[in-house]
């Protein structure tokens, strides 16, 4: 916490210790303070405005946590943290957006803010998270949310899967979510996305190899993030096709780096090491090459004893 000047605020201690510091024109008047008192402390510098009546109560740079808890006091009784900011909350965005979202419930307008999205919900107080601060939507509400307002299906089916593998929510619970939604759009897609959750799958690039290589062409279904014991060591396999000794392994990477390539080859040698066969496949290879990357598994397991076959997923198919 950076140091705060605010001993003629002693009723007041608790609040900046919950608020990060950041107080609102009638939360310092209610402590004691006067109208001029908080503008001589603006005027000398000791405090700074952040939103229209919210002020921090120190100088310096103020931290991320700090411009949150500004923006839903700014946006008053009942609102929330939501959409790319709750999200950001939750560890599902690598990077905050450029400005603060908030949800007011429905009944209530505020004026424009710079950097501050204001939404408005008549159903806030159920979506609003009972007990974490900054006030936030609740990681299920948050991750509809952002479904909603935009973006492709990709984007939607990854949300939904880094959501569940966060294990800060699971998939039956965004599905009671859903549920409390009945004109959300892509309905039948989110369905599916949740059953592929629920099954274990945590990458978009596992919901496409489960869908593009795995179940139109007619191969067995894997069994997905399977642990393992390597040298006293949890692991897990992407896919392990269990009674085949073969194991997939997706990497969406872009970049690999130096180390983790080398912890993908030790892991590789371990299979190895107990007779287990390891295919790695990457995004081209599941999205461009669905038919090439089927034929490859299909001939893997039936060197190890399947003696299924395989289908044609559509008139081009390489499978003859």
């Amino acid at each position: 916490m950076l140091h705060m000047r605010h001993d003629d605020l002693a009723g007041a201690h608790g609040l900046l210790r919950h608020q990060q510091g950041v107080i609102t024109r009638g939360q310092a008047l209610d402590a004691g303070l006067t109208d001029k008192a908080i503008t001589v402390r603006l005027r000398g510098g000791r405090w700074q405005r952040l939103q229209t009546g919210v002020y921090a109560t120190f100088s310096g740079e103020p931290p991320r946590n700090a411009q949150l808890w500004a923006a839903v006091l700014r946006a008053g009784p009942g609102a929330a943290l939501s959409h790319q900011t709750a999200a950001e909350l939750y560890g599902l965005l690598a990077v905050p957006a450029p400005v603060i979202h908030v949800t007011i419930p429905g009944d209530r307008r505020i004026a424009l803010q710079p950097g501050l999205v204001v939404h408005h919900s008549a159903r806030l107080d159920e979506a609003r998270h009972p007990v974490l601060t900054p006030p936030r939507t609740r990681i299920e509400d948050s991750v509809l949310d952002l479904i909603e307002t935009g973006g492709s299906m990709d984007d939607a089916v990854g949300l939904i899967l880094r959501a569940s593998a966060s294990r800060r929510t699971t998939p039956e619970r965004i599905l009671a979510a859903l549920q409390r939604r009945p004109k959300m759009p892509r309905r039948a897609a989110l369905l599916q996305a949740l059953g592929e959750a629920k099954d274990g799958a945590q990458s978009l690039l596992e919901f496409r190899y489960v869908n593009r290589v795995e179940r139109p062409h007619g191969l067995p279904p894997g069994h997905r993030q399977n642990p393992v014991r390597r040298g006293g060591r949890s692991q897990y396999q992407d896919l392990s096709y269990d009674g085949y000794d073969l194991v997939v392994e997706l990497d969406g990477r872009a970049a690999h780096p130096e180390w983790l390539r080398w912890a993908d080859i030790r892991r590789d040698n371990a299979n190895a090491a107990t007779g287990q066969v390891t295919l790695r496949y990457g995004w081209d290879d599941v999205t461009e090459r669905p038919c090439q990357t089927a034929l490859e598994v299909a001939a893997a397991l039936r060197e190890h004893g399947w003696g299924g076959t395989l289908r044609r997923c559509r008139a081009q198919c390489l499978v003859r």
